[in-house]
């Protein structure tokens, strides 16, 4: 008897999850998305509620959530754009924190031999040096603080190219379009690292990287279990092991 009620058990319990199952859209920093397609993938296994990622700068996400955007969770690059969302009355009051501390790197893949990115960039032997959007981009903003702090912003500020977001910075330096740029560090996490300088974190504030709850995921169960998730042993391992810090 006991053989037939456990697949019944079993049946009844899958069934019951997958009724439930529901549909969630998460609005994701750029510099995340290997992390955040991992993280998704693991969520939809133990809770089966489907995750549609979407991708952008921390700005131009900011500016769609408050122009109507239906997503329902923000995982920023920064503290400030989802604490202006709590303040503003589209993101729910007590619900943010920080699911990771971003890193930068100047990555320079034409390296010659016994060359150093840090050398390169103070030599001025190159023609574009790509960033994000500091205004859009907090990686970015960060990487003109690095620029300014090392002194030598004033003398690149013609060789820098721009790109909408770190996703597409990293594009520019690994097409060729720039011999180096500054992008994230969970984005060369399995390059050679000879191509990459770590930048130290007194050149720069740190990249404090928040979540939260969207207005329109409040009544959503599965907006708040993916928050949970994020805070979960499981989760924290798969964002550390993209080189993210933790709090």
């Amino acid at each position: 008897m006991l053989g037939k009620i456990q697949p019944l058990l079993l049946f009844l319990f899958i069934s019951f999850h997958t009724v439930h199952a529901e549909e969630l859209l998460v609005a994701v920093a750029s510099n995340f998305v290997a992390p955040a397609k991992e993280l998704s993938q693991e969520f939809t296994r133990i809770t089966s509620h489907n995750v549609s990622l979407s991708f952008g700068s921390t700005g131009k996400l900011y500016a769609q959530i408050t122009n109507g955007a239906p997503y329902q969770v923000f995982l920023a690059a920064d503290q400030e754009s989802p604490s202006r969302l709590v303040s503003e009355g589209l993101a729910e009051r007590g619900s943010q924190f920080t699911y990771a501390r971003g890193r930068i790197v100047l990555y320079c893949p034409t390296l010659e031999a016994d060359q150093k990115p840090e050398e390169v960039l103070k030599s001025n032997g190159f023609t574009r040096l790509a960033i994000a959007n500091p205004k859009t981009a907090p990686y970015g903003q960060a990487a003109m603080e690095v620029l300014q702090n090392l002194g030598v912003f004033k003398n690149l500020s013609t060789r820098i190219i721009q790109g909408n977001n770190i996703a597409q910075t990293f594009q520019f330096v690994s097409t060729g379009n720039a011999e180096l740029g500054f992008v994230s560090g969970s984005q060369v996490i399995n390059i050679d690292p000879e191509l990459y300088w770590t930048i130290p974190i007194d050149l720069y504030r740190p990249i404090q990287q928040d979540a939260v709850l969207l207005q329109k995921g409040l009544e959503k169960k599965a907006a708040r279990e993916f928050l949970d998730f994020l805070n979960s042993d499981p989760a924290r391992k798969i964002i550390q092991s993209f080189g993210y810090d933790l709090e």
